[in-house]
């Protein structure tokens, strides 16, 4: 156990003395493993400010209930108790038909259309506001408001609910295809690094294993090379994301007081950051492991 623990101290001290002695190269690997794993997260951290924001905004899904003609005041107020009483509704507005004339007198255009009118054609009307921006939950209450009695027509104003909802979808799957395909290059490039090592290291390694070296002993320095790498690589893409993410912040400050807002992009959680960090270590773990097999089962077969 003592000799175990030992040679896993001397692997550790000798992959942090190769990497010293090739500082060039060294930065440029872990840059390139950085980059790669910057873009999924910092596309990942940009998309849940997104849904952070976009769950606060104060624009709600609202339903447009409008009433029959002849609806007389009790049927209306029958109507409104089963709107506010309704799973999902925040806030019901009545507005009258007098009150929708007049609304619509003020646009551009309107009055002399209006003026012509033998009489007021809106019918009165219920704005319902939604207390969730769910599409399920428009479609569930539009179907429920129908059938209520003296309710002629429902209009759905959450086609911008569908359309948030699919771009939020289409991003999270976009971060997914781009964290696989970007955690493969980093796959990549620590295998080809580990490989390159081995190549240089190769009578080395041939006099380890004709003393009766393990293919553990062998493999332990190139897997806490693969390791190191990974998370070299990895606090490098946190340096990035939070770098974009200040410069982002101080260009949205901007844009937001011209708007009489105070919106800032969120940084990564210790937890996300962390769990980036072991995603990086891992995959710098799995090229080494597939480039040191692939080594050793050609030397095996040899």
């Amino acid at each position: 156990m003592r000799a175990w623990l030992q040679h896993h101290g001397l692997s550790l001290a000798q992959t942090l003395a190769r990497l010293a002695r090739s500082p060039f190269a060294t930065t440029l690997n872990v840059l390139a493993i950085g980059v790669a794993a910057a873009l999924p997260f910092g596309v990942y951290c940009v998309l849940g400010n997104f849904e952070s924001l976009s769950r606060n905004a104060s624009v709600d899904p609202q339903l447009s209930v409008f009433l029959a003609r002849d609806a007389a005041k009790p049927e209306i107020g029958a109507v409104e108790a089963r709107l506010k009483d309704a799973r999902g509704v925040s806030a019901v507005r009545f507005v009258s038909r007098d009150a929708a004339l007049v609304e619509l007198n003020r646009v551009a255009g309107m009055q002399e259309v209006i003026a012509s009118l033998p009489q007021n054609p809106l019918p009165d009307a219920f704005v319902v506001t939604l207390s969730g921006s769910d599409p399920a939950l428009a479609d569930r209450l539009e179907l429920e408001f129908k059938s209520l009695p003296k309710v002629a027509y429902v209009q759905a104003d959450s086609a911008w609910v569908r359309r948030l909802d699919a771009l939020l979808r289409l991003g999270r799957t976009a971060v997914g295809l781009l964290a696989v395909l970007l955690g493969l290059a980093l796959v990549a490039v620590t295998f080809n690094t580990i490989r390159l090592q081995i190549l240089t290291q190769r009578d080395e390694i041939e006099l380890c294993r004709l003393i009766g070296a393990t293919h553990a002993y062998i493999r332990r320095p190139y897997f806490y090379l693969g390791s190191l790498l990974g998370l070299f690589g990895g606090i490098a893409a946190l340096a990035i994301v939070l770098s974009g993410l200040t410069v982002l912040n101080r260009d949205l400050a901007d844009l937001a007081y011209l708007y009489g807002s105070n919106v800032s992009l969120k940084f990564p959680s210790p937890n996300e950051m962390i769990s980036a960090l072991l995603a990086a270590v891992a995959l710098g773990w799995l090229g080494a492991y597939l480039s040191v097999s692939r080594h050793l089962l050609e030397t095996d077969r040899d």
